[in-house]
Parts: C-alpha cells; sequence; structure tokens
C-alpha cells in the first residue's frame, strides 16, 4: 500500500512537471532558408538581465530549451550575420528565426573575443570573408584571399607553392597566429606559409590586426587568421564536385559530401590542383582530404571531429629576377614537400543555465622536406641539401563561458601543449631534436556599460624552458555620438596589448650545416596600442574607420651568415612600427559591398646588436634602419556582388617599395611597388549547374613581391560546379 502510494505521488508529480514546462524549440535560417549550425541562442525572460539558458543551434540549425509556459526574448548571434533578437511565445511548436545580412559593422564575429558578438563590440579591427565570397574567389589557398583584407601584406616567393608570408602593422612574418577550426597549425616562431593552406570547404575567414596573446598566446604578436569548415545540414546528403584548368597547365578538381540526419552531421571533402608553372621548376601540386563530423549526445551536449591531410609538392628555382633583371640563374633542380596531418576532438557542453563549456583535445603534425641534389654553379645561394623539419603540437585546451548578465560576460581557460620536432639533413648526420612544455591559464571580462563597451583580460603562461610570464589585454569603445541617418553614430576606440613569442624549436636546437643554435635567444616580446573611431553613414549602411597604431618591438629575433657561411641567430633588442590605417566598408546595393583600405606604415630599429668579427649581424638590421619587406604604402579593395544566379568579385592589393636584400652580396636593396587586380566570377546555369572563371593579375604586373622571385603574371581558370542531392 505505501509503495503504490509513493509510485502515485512520483507519477503526479511527473505530470506536473511535465505540463509545467514546455519544449521551445528555435530554428535559426540564413536569408535563403538554408539551416544556419552553430548560432548561439540565447533564452531571457522580458525584464530580467540574466539569460536563462545559452545553447547553439545543431546542424539543422534547430536549438530546443524546457522552460514554464509564458513569454520570452530570444537573442541570436551567428558568425557572418546581423545579430537578432526576438520576442516568442512558447505556446508555437517551433519558431524560426531568419538572419538577414549586416551591414559592415554589426556583422558578428568571434575571433577577436573567442565568443560571438557584433564587430562594433569586439575591441579589434576585424575583417571577414563569407562563403559566398570565397566561392566567388575560388582561392587556391589562402594567399590568394587574405591579400585583399585591409592591412594585410602579403609576400610570396615567386611562383604558386613559393613561401607567402604575411606581415601585419610592421610585425614579423612570424607574428601571425593562424587556427584552423580552432586548432593552431602554424609552428611557434616560423613563418607560416598561406601559399600552402587550401581553402576549399572553408566556411569563413576572419581576420583580426592589433596584439591578441592574452587570447591565444605565443605567436599572436600582431594577427589572428581563424578558419572554419562548413558543416553538412540537409536531411538529404548533397554531393558536390567540380574541375576546372587554365594557363600554365593548371588543373583542379574537389568534390564534398555533406548531410545531417537526426543527431548526426557530416561533411566529407577533398581536392586535388596542379599546375606546371611559367618558368625553370615552377611546378606545384597539393592534395587536401577532410572531415568533418559531429553528434549530439543531447541538446546541451555535442562531440566534434575533424581531421585535415595536406600533402604538396612545388619546385624551388631559387632567387633570380631581381626586379626585372635576371641576375641569376634559376635552380633546375631543388624541389620541396609538405606532408601535415590536423586532427581534433571537441566536446561542447552548454549547461547549467548560462554557462557554455568546450574541452578540446588536438594533434597537429608538420612535415617538410627540401631537397637539392644537383647544384647550381651560376647560383650564389645553391648548395647540396636533404633537409627535413619535423614539427608535432599535441595539447588540450578547456574554453569556458559565462553570461552572467545580458551586459557582462566572462571567458576563461587553459591550455597545455607539448611541442617536439626534429631538424636534420641526411647529407650531413646526426639530426637535432627539441622539446617544450608549455601551460597557459587566461581570463577575459566583457562589459557593456550603457554607450561604454569595455573588454579586458591577462593570460599567464608558463613554458619549460623560457619560465613564466603573463600577457595583459584592455580595449575600450565609446559610442560618443548617435546620430541620425546621415551620421549615424560615432564610436572612439582605445586598446592597449602586450604579446610573446618564443623562437622556433630550430632557432634555439638545430645544428649545422645551416644553422648555429642560439640557446640563449630570448622570447620575443611587443607593446601595442592602438587609437581610433568609427563613423557610421547613410543608417550604418556605410563605416569609416581610422586607427593609429603603435607596436615596440623587443628581442626580435634575426638571422645573419658568419665567416663559415651558417646562419646564426641574435636578438635585436628594440624596433618600431607605427602608422595609420583607414578602411571605408559598406553596400552600394543590397547586394554589391565594398571594403576598401590604406594603410601608411614607418618602421625603425631602434637599437640593434653591434656587428664585430665575433658578433655575426647583418647591416641591414644596424640601428635606425627600416624592417625590410615592410612597405610605407599598401591599400586593398575588394568588391563583391552576391546574387540569386550569379556572382562577381573585383580585388585589389596595392603595394607600394620597401625595403629587401637579396643576402648575396649582389647589392639588391629593395624590392619595386606593384598592383596585383583578381577578377572572378559564377553563373548559375540551374539551380544544380554553375559555371566559372577566375583571372589573377589580370593587369599582368610583372612585379617581385620578395625581390628576387618574379611573380605569376596574369593567369586564369574556368571550370564548372555540380550539386546533387541537398535541399
Amino acid at each position: 500500500m505505501r509503495f503504490s502510494r509513493i509510485f502515485a505521488s512520483i507519477f503526479l508529480l511527473f505530470i506536473f512537471l511535465s505540463i509545467a514546462s514546455a519544449e521551445i524549440k528555435i530554428k535559426v535560417v540564413d536569408p535563403q532558408d538554408a539551416a544556419v549550425a552553430g548560432a548561439q541562442v540565447q533564452l531571457l525572460e522580458p525584464g530580467k538581465p540574466a539569460p536563462i539558458a545559452v545553447l547553439n543551434t545543431s546542424a539543422e540549425g534547430v536549438a530546443s530549451f524546457r522552460e514554464p509556459p509564458g513569454s520570452y526574448r530570444v537573442q541570436v548571434l551567428a558568425p557572418g550575420f546581423a545579430a537578432e533578437t526576438v520576442d516568442i511565445s512558447s505556446k508555437a511548436a517551433t519558431t524560426t528565426i531568419q538572419l538577414r545580412l549586416a551591414k559592415a559593422a554589426e556583422t558578428v564575429v568571434v575571433t577577436a573575443t573567442r565568443t560571438p558578438v557584433p564587430g562594433q563590440a569586439a575591441g579589434a579591427e576585424v575583417d571577414t570573408l563569407s562563403s559566398g565570397q570565397l566561392e566567388v574567389m575560388q582561392p587556391i589557398a589562402a594567399a590568394d584571399a587574405v591579400r585583399f583584407l585591409p592591412g594585410a601584406v602579403v609576400n610570396t616567393a615567386g611562383q604558386r607553392g613559393g613561401i607567402s608570408s604575411l606581415f601585419v602593422r610592421g610585425g614579423e612574418s612570424t607574428y601571425n597566429k593562424v587556427i584552423v577550426d580552432g586548432v593552431a597549425i602554424d609552428n611557434p616562431g616560423e613563418t607560416f606559409d598561406f601559399g600552402s593552406l587550401p581553402l576549399t570547404q572553408a566556411d569563413r575567414v576572419e581576420f583580426v590586426r592589433g596584439a591578441q596573446s592574452t587570447l591565444y598566446g605565443s605567436d599572436a604578436m600582431t594577427s589572428v587568421v581563424q578558419v572554419w569548415t562548413r558543416t553538412g545540414s540537409t536531411a538529404l546528403p548533397e554531393l558536390r564536385f567540380g574541375v576546372d584548368g587554365g594557363n600554365f597547365g593548371t588543373a583542379n578538381g574537389y568534390a564534398s559530401l555533406a548531410g545531417a540526419h537526426g543527431h548526426f552531421d557530416y561533411n566529407f571533402f577533398g581536392d586535388q590542383f596542379n599546375t606546371h608553372g611559367q618558368g625553370v621548376n615552377d611546378a606545384y601540386s597539393d592534395s587536401l582530404q577532410g572531415a568533418n563530423v559531429g553528434a549530439a549526445i543531447t541538446d546541451q551536449v555535442s562531440v566534434r571531429v575533424r581531421v585535415r591531410h595536406s600533402n604538396s609538392y612545388t619546385g624551388v628555382p631559387g632567387e633570380w629576377s631581381f626586379n626585372g633583371n635576371p641576375l641569376l640563374e634559376p635552380d633546375p633542380s631543388e624541389w620541396s614537400h609538405q606532408n601535415n596531418i590536423l586532427g581534433s576532438i571537441e566536446l561542447a557542453v552548454s549547461k547549467p543555465s548560462g554557462w557554455q563549456h568546450r574541452l578540446t583535445g588536438f594533434d597537429y603534425l608538420y612535415r617538410y622536406t627540401d631537397v637539392n641534389l644537383s647544384t647550381n654553379p651560376d647560383n650564389y645561394d645553391d648548395f647540396p641539401a636533404d633537409e627535413y623539419d619535423h614539427i608535432n603540437r599535441v595539447g588540450f585546451e578547456y574554453q569556458g563561458d559565462y553570461s552572467e548578465r545580458n551586459w557582462t560576460h566572462s571567458t576563461f581557460g587553459y591550455r597545455i601543449e607539448n611541442e617536439n620536432g626534429t631538424v636534420g639533413d641526411l647529407l650531413y648526420p646526426p639530426s637535432t631534436s627539441g622539446q617544450r612544455l608549455e601551460q597557459d591559464a587566461y581570463l577575459q571580462q566583457q562589459l557593456t556599460l550603457g554607450r561604454l563597451s569595455v573588454i579586458a583580460g591577462g593570460r599567464f603562461v608558463h613554458n619549460s624552458l623560457y619560465g613564466n610570464t603573463g600577457v595583459p589585454r584592455v580595449a575600450l569603445t565609446l559610442l560618443a555620438l548617435r546620430g541620425g541617418d546621415l551620421f549615424s553614430g560615432t564610436r572612439l576606440r582605445f586598446s592597449y596589448a602586450t604579446g610573446f613569442m618564443e623562437p622556433a624549436l630550430y632557432q634555439a636546437f638545430a645544428a649545422p650545416p645551416y644553422y648555429v643554435a642560439n640557446p640563449g635567444l630570448l622570447p620575443e616580446r611587443t607593446r601595442a596600442f592602438e587609437a581610433g573611431f568609427q563613423q557610421r553613414f547613410f543608417a550604418g549602411r556605410w563605416d569609416l574607420d581610422a586607427t593609429y597604431f603603435n607596436n615596440l618591438f623587443h628581442n626580435q629575433i634575426e638571422a645573419a651568415s658568419n665567416q663559415a657561411g651558417l646562419y646564426q641567430f641574435f636578438n635585436v633588442q628594440r624596433s618600431l612600427a607605427h602608422g595609420a590605417e583607414v578602411e571605408l566598408q559598406g553596400r552600394v546595393w543590397k547586394r554589391l559591398s565594398l571594403n576598401t583600405a590604406y594603410t601608411y606604415l614607418s618602421t625603425e630599429y631602434l637599437q640593434a646588436p653591434l656587428c664585430t668579427p665575433a658578433n655575426f649581424c647583418d647591416p641591414v638590421y644596424d640601428t635606425g634602419n627600416p624592417l625590410l619587406r615592410r612597405p610605407k604604402h599598401s591599400a586593398t579593395m575588394l568588391l563583391s556582388y552576391l546574387g540569386t544566379r550569379w556572382g562577381a568579385n573585383l580585388g585589389g592589393s596595392f603595394v607600394g617599395r620597401r625595403p629587401d636584400s637579396d643576402f648575396d652580396g649582389l647589392g639588391i636593396d629593395h624590392a619595386a611597388g606593384y598592383a596585383r587586380v583578381d577578377l572572378g566570377g559564377w553563373y548559375a546555369i540551374n539551380s544544380r549547374i554553375s559555371a566559372y572563371v577566375n583571372v589573377a593579375n589580370a593587369l599582368n604586373d610583372h612585379y617581385n613581391e620578395v625581390v628576387g622571385y618574379p611573380a605569376l603574371t596574369a593567369n586564369f581558370r574556368a571550370g564548372m560546379r555540380f550539386r546533387i542531392g541537398g535541399e
């Protein structure tokens, strides 16, 4: 009898709770009614500042809450779109929220704060490339796309496959953090090659200028570049594939299979690119295979696995033609090879109320080979080599987010990474190995106090070789004037940050024949501040941004050849890079957008080591000299039209004369200015078939981005892409 009463009581309680709560289902779609995965959905009670719950949409664009019946307010933050706030009632079975394309400053971004925020509240200069823009550009590699973003100066050593480095705000080419699907793929202290990062199936690219070591640790000294891969979202599996070809023996083919079923989503993709190039030993090929698979365990818990494998081969003709003057002969036999594997598993938990947790385990293997077994006596920089670099980075990261109120948000985390590598040459054994362990803890607080927005944080870093360090950052944004239709708001911005970067493994451990390692190298550091304003026009359709930046670099690592012909590493005590950026972005018409910018830059070595017979250095690093490969004047432009039947883009990268060196005693001290213009467009023959064409360096400009390495002249590709299945 007592058992029956207890059972009846439990049953009645269950019935009461079922009646007292209801499932609130939110579906988020884009302007074409396609599901938007990964959007952050906050559920709030009207009049109360603390969110009841925060969830991310599934691959099908759905977030489900179980709350008592009533009226609620929903806020949706989806990267690449405008923020949306909608009042709903739990009586509706499903509420569909259609996102809109954002005005320039309203676009939701992630990288600046590690959590979705509108761009005007990010506290940093952020520019993006959407999936639509990437579909028009059809970039072979990241270098083909990033070069058209404001403040980016890309230097490619000649043809496709030549090392493509990025310079931002006067920083070194090693000062950029590069992240793919949440995992850093740049090797600390080394120049990242943007020419070997395929953007096949990339859903979005974000580019943040300024020091970001507080959130991202080593390397994020002057910029962060982040790429996300598409997720499957259609109940019916969707097969996409395409082929294109062009001059210089260029051929490209790619395919993907994506979809979502129940709690699972998937995207499997691959790409193969080949070209003969335009000169001696200019051939390049790259293959990419990858997968992005997710599973929703519950409405609040999900897991995602990502894998990428990239395998590239390129000829290395070396430097030979300097600003149009062929002083040397290209090397006909040297070649290099990269074989990289990235894997990660991410567990996301959205509870208790207002909390979000991400736990990520990652493993990145970088393998590089450079072979030159037949030397060229006519080339100064040509000697036998069979060099290899094997770098492995494995670790774990936790990130927590807590929305205390609708005007404050906390982000905190912990990261541990083991970096180890082997550097050597088969012709000159033995190899050299090195290892270091790094543990980081970080905290950032976002506050919105009326017209004032504050972002403040810090990171504590413990490195097994370089000890402890701390890097703070604070960013302030003030809405000075609200304005009207013509002048639609004026914002003032200021930020102060510090950054750090440890030496590359080979700089600290490598042995001859090429390098003289320096275990005493100090980590590089920066002190960065910027101040500027943002003026909006015509009801927010246009934005004018002007920013002054000032970067003071300490202990920059440079290399110079000693009397034995080996490169010896040393620290340059202090150097300065400061200047101004002016950016104009907006919509010319509903589907036609423009983003254009100009950068003025002044650089100088303030304190460099004295060159003596016992202390090898290079006169190019003498006190008072400008920093190499940083142009005083540069500008970018990207004009994009994204329609339903066709799309097109016009991209321009304009770079002025800049100091450079041949490093071989030929007396070359600069690279001439150049203008590169790219064109692209596609046309939908029907809903399943599209034709497209892309032209790079359409003006057929003959120039050097890196002195001694002639850039690829006008080159085009034309092709077709197809879609089977999907919705």
